[in-house]
């Protein structure tokens, strides 16, 4: 045997740059798939591409990807077969704003709590989030803001399989100093580091250039800015911007020059008009529409993702006296706009995609926005195409995820009922297969 000697530092080296290899978006879970193809017959079939309803279909998979869809596929004779010949099956859920380590009990008044907590804390209580939410159908979800590193790590370990949860597109968030994506603001000055927990706070184009590269640099799949200021946050008006144009656009500029797509948390109509403008990907909340901004929203394909659960959610939370002063009196203020911008919007057929804002409200629960977003004017197929087609599309992932097509993720859910005729079925989700894998069936986790 020939033995060759290697440095010490050489074997650094490698670790390192193996270290530095970030997983891709839509990696595979790590899970063994087993040796033959899968045969799913669907007594309905939601497959996302127009919005209609086909019966008696056959969805061969293989390897973790669509192999063929039809009435007439040629079943392998090795291949196992799953009768949801009582089930409506749709494509894998799609929740475009999550906050997948968060928990609403950290909303409350007495919000110096994390200082007591070790920083790997929200991963913890991510684990567990991410298994409801898989089990609830949504086998992919855009996170937009975690403590630190934490999304980022339970990012990884879904895609290597060391934990069970949905596909994450997983945002850095930044800001500028003092607004809602400045996680110092209203922490008194002597009582925490501030500097530690302020990494991606920036003023001016430059230094947004410059941060935008950095988040990179530290695994972010893609951006999230804060336009305006929050509902939650402690110490600012909900409606002035919180960005300069000039700040959105070094930010959008960046992130495009580095392949990654862009979300703003904005409410007030200034800072919304700024990042569309500036060619924001979605405008997440939006509070406050109008006119002049739904039609360039329109015209430029900017995606409006409402959130309609997270203002149920601070609603209630305010009208019980969970939520501290300023955020509760905000959020009864802000209410009647946005159920009138979110129905003038989906009126006017500003793009729309689903997205929930879990983590004001149990994770598990994303579902029930469906309702409420055919409450507002959406029919439900519009409402399914917004969790599926339109997630995808927003995503810049349609030749992957979104849709039940050959060379799609098999990424599948079923229910019991038509969701076209009542889109609430879709809050009890039968089964879940994430890219051939199946974790949920009769209503029970399979593994």
């Amino acid at each position: 045997m020939r033995i060759v000697a290697v440095s010490t530092s050489s074997l650094w080296v490698a670790f390192f740059l193996f270290l530095l290899t970030p997983p891709t978006v839509a990696a595979q879970s790590g899970e063994a798939r087993g040796d033959g193809p899968t045969a799913i017959h669907a007594g309905m079939l939601f497959d996302g591409t127009d919005g209609e309803m086909a019966r008696d279909v056959t969805i061969l998979i293989r390897d973790g990807r669509i192999e063929a869809v039809g009435t007439d596929v040629e079943v392998p004779g090795d291949a196992e077969r799953i009768d949801l010949s009582e089930w409506t099956v749709l494509p894998g859920l799609i929740d475009m704003h999550t906050h997948i380590t968060g928990d609403p009990a950290d909303l409350g008044a007495d919000r110096g709590a994390f200082l007591f907590r070790y920083p790997e804390q929200p991963t913890l209580v991510g684990v567990r989030n991410a298994q409801v939410t898989l089990m609830a159908g949504f086998t992919t979800v855009r996170d937009l803001g975690a403590p630190g590193t934490t999304a980022l790590a339970l990012r990884d370990g879904i895609a290597s399989g060391l934990v069970h949860g949905p596909r994450m597109v997983t945002a850095i968030s930044m800001g500028t100093t003092g607004s809602h994506c400045d996680r110092t603001t209203g922490i008194r000055p002597g009582t925490a580091d501030v500097d530690e927990r302020r990494p991606y706070v920036f003023d001016g184009p430059q230094e947004a250039e410059a941060t935008v590269r950095r988040a990179v640099r530290d695994g972010a799949d893609m951006i999230k800015v804060c336009a305006t200021a929050g509902v939650l946050s402690l110490t600012e008006d909900i409606g002035p911007a919180q960005m300069t144009s000039e700040e959105l656009e070094a930010v959008v500029s960046s992130a495009a020059m580095l392949n990654r797509r862009v979300a703003a948390h904005a409410h007030g109509l200034e800072g919304i008009q700024n990042a569309v403008r500036a060619g924001i990907t979605s405008i997440d909340h939006g509070s406050v529409l109008d006119d002049e901004v739904m039609r360039e929203m329109t015209e430029r394909g900017t995606w409006l993702v409402p959130t309609m659960m997270a203002y149920e959610a601070v609603v209630e939370m305010a009208e019980e006296g969970f939520l501290p002063p300023g955020p509760a009196q905000k959020a009864l203020e802000i209410r009647p706009y946005v159920v009138e911008s979110h129905r003038r919007a989906f009126a006017a057929g500003v793009p729309v995609a689903f997205g929930t804002d879990a983590g004001v409200f149990e994770h598990g629960r994303n579902a029930e926005e469906f309702q409420l977003m055919v409450d507002a004017g959406l029919s439900p197929r519009e409402a399914l195409l917004a969790a599926t087609r339109n997630a995808a599309e927003a995503l810049g992932m349609s030749e992957e995820l979104g849709t039940v097509e050959a060379g799609r993720w098999a990424d599948l859910v079923a229910v019991r009922g038509n969701p076209l005729d009542d889109v609430s079925v879709l809050e009890d989700v039968g089964f879940v297969m994430k890219e051939g894998v199946v974790y949920k069936r009769d209503g029970r986790p399979a593994r």
